[in-house]
């Protein structure tokens, strides 16, 4: 064996023993391959319609309406000979083997792995991303895995990992590569995850969750001005969009980041709890995040505890059962309680779970607590 094989063969040695080792300790756990380079695959997109203009993408609300050559503001759909093609399909520009609490689902699968893709681009522009590096680019600009559906499921079956997650970016402008890989993973037992930010037609998506299991939606704030100016997106579209997986069966959470000066109004966070319990989420589990400086929003200050705590206090006071603090370690807020005795159902210590208390989906009174548990 030449030293250079050997070195590889050490090396992939490695990787696998740092992924256990991740897994174990609750952290990321990265892709034991070498990304490509720029590896571009385009497919026909779906659900698009010709008109007067151009080709519509009919994916998501911003209908981007597209002449020859032209890209989708997501960055990852052209026109070409008069059809829409996707250049994200089969080219992630991210791979990982992540915590189920790490997305974050608190109620689904917990303590499990879940292997985790992306490709470049998205819908939105939101002045606070924190994936901003893939978020606000192009597959075409990348370094990316040569991983099709079918090697996606198969690396989440050797990876021990009961479930893919379509995360990072966001998973609305990678349809088609969530579509198929999805499809194939339901078919070989593997469960299927959206992390999104919810801007999505109803149609593609009453589709999509024929193969989705679970999604966390963020919904970023609750007035349309505020969408608008922090991600160029509208409020409405993502209301409708919760409803729908919720319609659909999908288990859904919630989170919400607070953010200074944006998102952290109260009288706000109250209306934002209020339309979640009118509209039949008391049930569906709430995080309220911490903000920490990113991007064109990297002058504002990390969130202040106090607020996370009044925004939980609000949630409970209108109705909403499971309510958690994301990315303050120690807050107390991230175990699972039952809400009829108050035990701790569920302790978790950053993205690891200590002790798990529900058995059969239910607390030792008796309640019913809402998830998907095995």
């Amino acid at each position: 064996m030449s030293s250079a094989s050997k070195r590889k063969k050490i090396t992939r040695r490695v990787f696998a023993r740092q992924g256990s080792l991740a897994i174990a300790a609750g952290m990321i756990s990265p892709l034991p391959v070498k990304a490509l380079g720029p590896v571009s695959h385009e497919r026909l997109a779906m659900h698009q319609e010709q008109s007067a203009r151009g080709v519509v993408c009919m994916i998501c609300p911003n209908e981007c309406t597209l002449k020859e050559g032209e890209i989708s503001d997501c960055r990852n759909r052209i026109v070409r000979k008069s059809k829409l093609y996707t250049m994200a399909y089969g080219n992630p520009c991210a791979a990982n083997i992540d915590p189920m609490e790490k997305k974050p689902l608190y109620h689904f699968l917990p303590g499990s792995a879940v292997f985790s893709i992306a490709t470049a681009g998205c819908n939105f522009a939101c002045l606070n991303c924190q994936n901003w590096t893939i978020s606000q680019t192009s597959p075409d600009k990348t370094r990316n895995y040569n991983m099709p559906p079918e090697d996606v499921v198969d690396k989440a079956i050797s990876g021990g990992c009961k479930s893919i997650a379509f995360t990072y970016s966001e998973p609305v402008t990678f349809y088609e590569y969530v579509y198929d890989t999805s499809r194939l993973a339901h078919e070989k037992g593997i469960r299927n995850v959206m992390v999104s930010n919810g801007y999505i037609n109803r149609e593609p998506l009453s589709e999509l969750c024929k193969h989705i299991d679970a999604a966390n939606i963020d919904l970023k704030a609750f007035s349309e001005s505020t969408y608008l100016k922090l991600t160029g997106g509208k409020l409405q579209p993502v209301l409708d969009a919760l409803k729908v997986y919720r319609d659909e069966g999908v288990w859904l959470e919630i989170t919400n980041l607070i953010v200074p000066g944006w998102t952290d109004k109260p009288d706000e966070i109250r209306q934002m709890c209020r339309w979640l319990a009118d509209n039949g989420f008391t049930d569906t589990p709430l995080h309220f995040s911490r903000f920490q400086p990113q991007y064109k929003l990297d002058h504002l200050p990390p969130t202040p505890l106090g607020i996370l705590k009044t925004a939980v206090d609000i949630a409970h006071d209108e109705g909403i059962k499971y309510v958690y603090i994301g990315n303050v370690p120690g807050s107390g807020n991230d175990n699972t309680l039952c809400p009829v005795c108050k035990k701790v159902l569920v302790d978790r210590s950053g993205y690891r779970i200590v002790t798990n208390e529900i058995r059969n989906g239910k607390c030792s009174c008796g309640t019913s607590i809402p998830g998907v548990w095995s």
